[in-house]
């Protein structure tokens, strides 16, 4: 029988998200595809942690990546992230599933 997969919500998150060429790299090296999301208005971004080093994924980012995702994220109070443009994101969800991490930030509304 097939087993399902487990899935842990974390509190601990990740310091620092860089982006690169073709996604982000945290302060441990962890690689971090995305995944824009945008619905009524708001913008949400899927994180999606990869066993896969940033220098071997051949992905080119699209024009929208390139103007709306920001250059790097750092974790404030815990439960946000700002980026370099000053404007603060709220982890809506982080999750480990199968040893691989998935975050979700949402972009507030005043910043």
């Amino acid at each position: 029988m097939a087993q399902l997969p487990s899935k842990v919500h974390l509190t601990s998150h990740p310091i620092l998200l860089r982006r690169r060429t073709s996604g982000y790299e945290d302060e441990n090296n962890r690689t971090w595809l995305h995944l824009i999301m945008e619905t009524e208005d708001v913008l949400k971004v899927l994180l999606h942690q990869v066993d896969i080093p940033i220098e071997d994924i051949a992905l080119t980012p699209s024009t929208l990546t390139s103007f709306t995702m920001p250059l790097m994220w750092t974790l404030q109070s815990g439960s946000q992230y700002v980026d370099n443009m000053h404007r603060f994101w709220r982890i809506v969800r982080h999750v480990k599933v199968d040893g691989l991490e998935e975050m979700i930030l949402e972009r507030m509304e005043d910043s």
